[in-house]
């Protein structure tokens, strides 16, 4: 039994940790705050994520009659959206540098100029009059220095949602932003087979992506006046980026848990990627058109954002990261074989179409929720560091991805409901190739990936403290003093 000494001390410390915390909560409201002006900051980024995408993804839903205008084959076509993988991947390590080291205002005011000019030379580089060999290098040039904006926007959703955004709205606030990249990747499979019927179309189509990047960097250059509010929305926000780049970076590669993620997630970014590139090519062969393909492509991402808005607000309830990526990331692979299989079969819109929503709707959902989960078990490495690393993860699988899908087709010498405009290619291996590389990578993570929320654990010992004893046991006669 204790002394009433002893009781009095515990109670005394009870009554200074009580006492602290209504005082650290006095705290949180005077010092953490959250400003209106976020909600630009966030919808300024989605812009030029949504528009950044566009470019991206310009060219593979009307692949043939791309081909034809540039006069070039299918691969040559291919590299124009492979460009922002090879691009990417050097220049990824400088973009998280940036991030950290000279903030989310200069970076995101670089990448969207980057991005308008890009989007410029597409259009004022190609007209209709020049020839082939003149064409393709200017546009090829212009996809070049919209692949040097990607990775601006790609790594900023974490740090943006980090130095803007409280704990409880961080989830959701990446996952926006997040979404807003498969947004664009939405309306490229609308507009693009909308707007370019013939190849005579191209540069209509051009023009059309061309004029939102203007608008967004104008947005970005005067209305993006600060890379951090002027006091922090949350304890981890005071030291975001507190590591050094290079420091940083040590500390991943000997974080077990953040190296599976890497690879594991790496390689569903890869395959996500391998779809939405390939997917008019794999269609065609079916006798399935290119309008249908843009519908499926829709389809992908419409479900995705979806999932994608349930998860994130669930996540943010929860903050149950590693359970939600577990079962989403099981679901897609089981929706990646369906898509495997039915992609190959023809006259079946329905079952491609459901089968397409669903691997949307579990894939996606799933991209906010791992970068989310990236910071977390990597804190405190700062955000685009972590984040940004995964997403080079992704990129050079992708590379390898279609490279080596692309070396495993084989041309058919007889396809009567082709509706290919150039080569009838099968793509029966590469597709069942795709769902096995996504099922074992799947299988990796969930049995070997296990973490502590790093960073969750420091904003509640930041604010709370590390004492927590039961004052219950304390005498009613024990003063309890709010200083």
């Amino acid at each position: 039994m204790e002394s009433g000494e002893d009781l009095s001390e515990d109670c005394q410390t009870v009554s200074s940790d009580v006492s602290r915390r209504p005082n650290t909560e006095l705290k949180k409201r005077l010092f953490f705050k959250v400003y209106k002006r976020r909600w630009f900051v966030l919808l300024v980024l989605c812009l030029m994520n949504c528009s950044n995408a566009t470019l991206w993804l310009t060219f593979a839903p009307v692949a043939h009659q791309s081909a034809q205008y540039l006069g070039v084959t299918l691969d040559e076509i291919n590299w124009l959206s492979l460009v922002y993988m090879v691009v990417a991947i050097p220049l990824s390590f400088g973009t998280t540098w940036m991030l950290d080291t000279l903030g989310l205002r200069i970076t995101l005011i670089l990448g969207s100029w980057l991005n308008m000019l890009g989007a410029l030379l597409r259009f004022f580089g190609s007209p209709t009059g020049e020839s082939f060999k003149i064409r393709y290098p200017v546009v090829m040039l212009g996809q070049t220095l919209g692949a040097l904006a990607q990775p601006f926007f790609i790594f900023t959703p974490t740090k943006m949602a980090a130095l803007w955004f409280p704990d409880h709205q961080r989830a959701t606030a990446n996952m926006i932003t997040s979404m807003s990249n498969p947004l664009g990747i939405l309306l490229a499979n609308i507009i693009s087979p909308w707007l370019a019927k013939t190849s005579a179309q191209i540069p209509t189509l051009l023009l059309a992506y061309a004029a939102p990047a203007c608008i967004i960097c104008l947005l970005a250059t005067v209305g993006i006046r600060s890379s951090t509010p002027p006091t922090p929305p949350s304890a981890s926000a005071e030291s975001s980026g507190s590591e050094p780049f290079i420091q940083g970076f040590k500390l991943l590669l000997k974080n077990k848990a953040y190296l599976i993620l890497l690879l594991c997630f790496g390689s569903g970014i890869a395959v996500f990627t391998c779809i939405t590139t390939l997917l008019e090519q794999i269609f065609c062969v079916q006798g399935y058109t290119n309008e249908f393909a843009g519908l499926c492509g829709a389809l992908f991402m419409v479900f995705g954002i979806v999932g994608a808005a349930v998860l994130g607000l669930y996540v943010d309830k929860t903050k149950k990261f590693i359970e939600a990526t577990k079962i989403n990331m099981s679901f897609a692979a089981l929706a990646c074989i369906a898509f495997s299989v039915v992609s190959l079969m023809r006259q079946q819109e329905v079952a491609v179409a459901a089968v397409c929503s669903l691997f949307g709707f579990f894939a996606f959902s799933i991209f906010p929720v791992a970068m989310e989960l990236s910071v977390e078990c990597s804190y405190p490495v700062g955000e685009a560091t972590s984040a940004g690393l995964i997403f080079v993860s992704g990129q050079v699988q992708s590379v390898v991805y279609i490279l080596l899908l692309q070396s495993l087709t084989v041309q058919l010498a007889d396809s009567p409901l082709s509706t290919c405009e150039t080569a009838t290619l099968s793509w029966r291996v590469p597709t069942l190739l795709l769902a096995g590389l996504c099922t074992l990578f799947t299988c990796c993570f969930v049995i070997f990936f296990h973490t502590r929320y790093r960073r969750l654990e420091a904003e509640e010992q930041a604010t709370y403290g590390s004492k927590h004893i039961d004052s219950s046991t304390c005498s009613e006669q024990t003063p309890i003093v709010n200083t």
